[in-house]
């Protein structure tokens, strides 16, 4: 709790042992002394910055990059790769703000979950099983933090989730009641504000 920003403006976001730094246009002269800081302090508590392990995502506004603007971005970090997507606690963030590569992720990954489960059917496991299979495996790793993106998912990206649904659903894999994925995300939203506003110790509350 002790590890905070060198510079005003900046922010830092800690979650276990991962760190993220989000500094502001304004900013960007500020970078190499707030990673030194960073380093200094792991050093202090018997810890190592991995920079091989760190990296550095650019966010430009969407307008800027459609106006035509020629953008001179900052020069990259020495020993710290320059990427386009970064994961950030498991869901995948891009430049652009926009969720369609963890959705892409999501699709890949389950549609790897659904091999398996025909796997476990020539094996003879049960319709009523594989759907339970399903319910905890792939349903929860399309809806994982999904109060924090399907805010910014776009009608393609909709109709794609809703496909595989669809399709998981004719195979027998999915429950035929089971609710198309836009009450999924409503029910999932609400299921958070009802915790945060049952327990006033959450921090959301």
């Amino acid at each position: 709790s002790d590890l905070r920003p060198v510079t005003q403006g900046n922010l830092l976001f800690k979650f276990a042992d991962d760190t993220y730094l989000v500094v502001p246009s304004d900013n960007t002269d500020t970078c190499d002394n707030e990673l030194a800081h960073v380093r200094d302090w792991a050093c202090a508590n018997n810890l190592t910055l991995n920079q091989s392990k760190s990296q550095e995502l650019l966010v430009i506004a969407p307008g800027v990059r459609g106006a035509g603007t020629r953008l001179n971005p900052p020069p990259a970090i020495p020993n710290i790769e320059r990427v386009q997507s970064l994961s950030v606690l498991g869901v995948v963030v891009n430049e652009r703000l926009s969720t369609e590569d963890h959705e892409a992720k999501i699709i890949a990954g389950s549609s790897k979950a659904l091999y398996a489960l025909r796997v476990l059917r020539t094996h003879g496991m049960t319709t009523p099983a594989l759907q339970i299979v399903f319910q905890a495996t792939v349903l929860t790793k399309i809806l994982y933090c999904s109060p924090a993106w399907s805010g910014f998912c776009r009608a393609a990206d909709i109709a794609r989730m809703e496909a595989f649904l669809r399709r998981s659903k004719r195979g027998g894999y999915c429950a035929e009641n089971t609710p198309d994925i836009i009450k999924l995300f409503k029910e999932a939203d609400c299921s958070l504000l009802k915790r945060i506003i049952a327990n006033p110790q959450h921090t959301l509350h």
